[in-house]
């Protein structure tokens, strides 16, 4: 069998290494993409924590303004029931 060309072996022997290469930028790539996609997760996480944080703050300054609310009309219905009393 005629041994090929020395410029076909060199030709597989680059491409073998660009194969090499690229597999190994494809693997970077991964990694770099699963960290990225780790770190947005859990960014989302804070996100979603803060989220429901500020609705717990909101829900709780709002039924504290109902209860002020509910205390003024309290407060308002017994100066007039000391006005009407005859004591």
């Amino acid at each position: 069998m005629k041994t090929p060309p020395e410029a076909y072996l060199i030709f597989r022997a680059e491409l073998k290494k660009a194969q090499m290469e690229k597999e190994k930028l494809r693997k970077a790539y991964e990694g770099k993409l699963n960290d990225l996609n780790r770190e947005l997760a859990r960014l989302k996480e804070q996100i979603a924590a803060q989220q429901e944080l500020m609705k717990t703050t909101i829900d709780y300054a709002i039924r504290i303004e109902e209860d002020m609310d509910h205390f003024k009309q309290e407060v308002e219905n017994n100066k007039s029931q000391r006005r009407n009393s005859f004591h």
